[in-house]
């Protein structure tokens, strides 16, 4: 099923837009203002998101600007808006907004432009790996931290990539030598696993979603 959280501070139109999308087999999840908002989408990425650019705590647009620097373009945005000007509509798609669609809206038409998206975002929606200011595009093997890429060694993007494929999890030390060093004939000892953290952790700038499990191993974690 197609998961969409969508941004709304009136409830009436929330409900509307929320109960015709679920009678077209689509799970919305309503957020009536931006902090719940990012919450939630730390710690689960919908399919699509739905934001009003007028919120009781921001801007549409900060919130576009934040998921880019997470997420890259892997996160569809559509903006509902009663700001249909011009000008407005171009700063929209400046800050990352995929679509625009004006209040008042027709809901099929609604439907119509989150079918269109959802079609265009298929092919890179399950590129990116992210986790708090972090993010990871497998499919160019680059590492962001609030948008700007980090350079890292062959071996430090291995681990990070573990690691975040494995969020929540503990990996455990042993794991991390065997998959990063021992299955490409590179045996080392555990000092360099050592090493390898300490050098990560710095370029990522100490993250304190990088957990360490003391004498087992580390895990990649969201941190508020």
């Amino acid at each position: 099923m197609i998961r969409i959280d969508y941004l709304e501070d009136d409830p009436a139109i929330a409900q509307n837009v929320k109960t015709y999308l679920e009678m077209r087999q689509m799970e919305v999840s309503l957020y009536p203002n931006i902090t719940g908002a990012k919450q939630a989408l730390l710690q689960e990425r919908p399919d699509l998101l739905l934001v009003d650019r007028n919120m009781p705590d921001g801007t549409g647009d900060d919130v576009c600007r934040w998921v880019r620097r997470r997420w890259g373009n892997a996160l569809p945005i559509l903006y509902l808006t009663v700001r249909g000007e011009t000008a407005e509509i171009v700063q929209g798609f400046r800050d990352g907004a995929d679509d625009y669609v004006v209040k008042p809206f027709e809901l099929e038409v609604l439907h119509s432009r989150i079918l269109a998206l959802l079609r265009r975002a298929g092919q890179t929606q399950e590129t990116w790996l992210s986790c708090g200011n972090l993010s990871l595009d497998t499919e160019k093997m680059a590492v962001f931290r609030e948008g700007e890429e980090v350079a890292l060694s062959w071996p430090e993007y291995q681990i990070f990539l573990l690691l975040m494929e494995n969020k929540g999890r503990t990996i455990t030390r042993k794991q991390l030598l065997e998959q990063v060093w021992d299955r490409n004939g590179n045996y080392v000892n555990d000092n360099t696993l050592t090493v390898a953290m300490k050098r990560l952790r710095e370029k990522l700038g100490n993250p304190p979603g990088l957990k360490t499990i003391r004498s087992f191993g580390y895990r990649m974690e969201e941190d508020f």
